[in-house]
């Protein structure tokens, strides 16, 4: 099944169908789940590391293997909830409001509460106190659908549950049916650049991370452990999650640059004015009207690859929507079939945030493809993903009868994927890359560094 998946990947992206033969897939075991979480993660992680295979063949003429375990992938799909700052654990990653309540028609809604705005916005249109007894009683008076759209408009981040029939139904759905998983495409002209040489795949190449939670985050650390050069962005008092952006943050630099400001906006220029890779993770609208759309970036910087993450995909009513990957899975269809395959009178999560991993390492692949295309063909490169999109690859790799019978994790299991390393925060013990490469080892040579740790100039 991954062997499939991985090769599906591959053609779309245009590899050289010689490569694949350097992937070497082992085990099956991914997460308790109808979904095969192990495949969807195997083959995701295969493909950002087999396109840095491709890249290092590209600028030194020799091949490497690239092996890629179901069971590693899946950890690391999970990456924050193993994380290990000073021995210490995560605490809660959720808002005490935050979570599935049932509106008054009877149907579920799910309301993401973590950044202080959107928690807001939810309690001014309930006109109720924060507490989840509160959330749930001022919930009586709406149907799932009017409480999801009145909450989006007033700045609010909610989905309703839906079945898969009724997404596949659903205008959204439908303006991203013919959509692959991920698109390519060039958006500008420019001489090709000469990949940079150096000792790993990525050495040289300079990635500005414009990100936030988990997808577009994982797609700078897939980067960075290739060996580039990814530099967080990111602005005083601007809504983080910390426990997230720890465990993402490793190999990167972090710097400030306040878009709402000009002397930001120059910041970002000119960082700009030298990157390869421009990765946007905001909500759809947020940079371009900053100044930094995916057309003005290629305007400034011939040559740039564009990454753009969305929660609903570019296309569609929806195509503006805000939204995170628990809220993409409860309107598409996930959490009802989980649930009904697990025999609950109720909708179930998946075990991990499926779509934002899944997404991150493509974004991470997709990049690596079009910066190696614009070195071959010049160019300016677009690359598209979104969480729908990436939910919508999931289904498609089928479902596992008795998936819930794989077991979960052991301690030993997970104390085998670890590794170690220091940070200004104390001990990190984080989960390993689980894409092997033979000749250069994937690593995070920078320790995670508080938010604006750096200053915003490229090494």
């Amino acid at each position: 099944m991954a062997a499939a998946a991985l090769r599906g990947l591959w053609d779309l992206a245009g590899g050289d169908a010689s490569m694949l033969d350097l992937a070497v897939l082992t085990g099956d075991a991914g997460l308790p789940s109808s979904f095969r979480i192990g495949t969807v993660a195997q083959a995701a992680i295969a493909a950002a590391g087999l396109a840095a295979a491709a890249i290092w063949q590209a600028k030194t003429g020799r091949r490497q293997t690239v092996t890629a375990d179901a069971r590693q992938a899946a950890l690391e799909f999970r990456s924050e909830r193993y994380l290990r700052v000073g021995g210490v654990g995560p605490a809660s990653l959720w808002d005490e409001i935050a979570g599935l309540y049932r509106a008054g028609d009877g149907r579920h809604v799910r309301l993401h509460t973590n950044f202080p705005h959107h928690r807001q916005a939810i309690l001014d249109l309930l006109g109720c106190a924060p507490t989840r007894d509160a959330v749930q009683a001022a919930l009586g008076s709406w149907s799932a659908s009017a409480f999801e759209e009145a909450a989006m408009e007033a700045g609010g981040v909610v989905a309703a549950l839906r079945t898969a029939e009724e997404w596949a139904g659903h205008d959204q759905a439908q303006a991203l049916a013919t959509l692959p998983v991920l698109t390519i495409e060039r958006i500008g002209d420019a001489a090709p650049r000469p990949l940079p040489a150096g000792d790993r795949p990525l050495s040289g190449m300079r990635v500005l991370d414009l990100t936030r939670i988990i997808a577009g985050p994982v797609a700078g650390r897939t980067l960075a452990a290739h060996g580039a050069d990814v530099m967080l962005i990111s602005a005083p008092g601007l809504p983080f999650i910390d426990w997230l952006a720890k465990d993402t943050g490793r190999g990167k630099l972090s710097a400030y640059a306040d878009l709402r400001t000009e002397a930001g906006r120059a910041t970002l220029g000119r960082l700009l004015d030298t990157a390869d890779v421009f990765i946007d993770g905001f909500r759809p609208g947020a940079t371009a009207a900053r100044g930094f759309a995916p057309a003005e970036a290629a305007r400034r910087r011939p040559g740039i690859v564009y990454v753009s993450l969305s929660a609903y995909g570019h296309l569609g009513p929806w195509a503006g929507r805000r939204g995170f990957d628990s809220l993409v899975q409860t309107a598409s269809g996930f959490n009802h079939a989980e649930g009904a395959a697990a025999g609950l009178d109720g909708p179930k999560e998946l075990p991990c945030q499926a779509l934002d991993h899944a997404a991150g390492y493509l974004m991470a692949f997709g990049a690596m493809m079009a910066r190696l295309r614009q070195a071959r063909e010049g160019g300016s490169w677009l690359v598209r993903a979104s969480l729908a999109q990436t939910g919508r690859w999931i289904w498609q790799q089928g479902r596992q009868p008795g998936g819930f019978a794989i077991a979960e994790p052991s301690p030993a299991e997970i104390e085998a994927a670890l590794e170690t390393s220091a940070s200004p925060f104390g001990e990190v013990r984080a989960i390993r890359h689980a894409a092997r490469l033979s000749a250069t080892p994937a690593r995070w040579e920078r320790p995670t560094v508080p938010l604006g740790a750096d200053a915003p100039s490229w090494p």
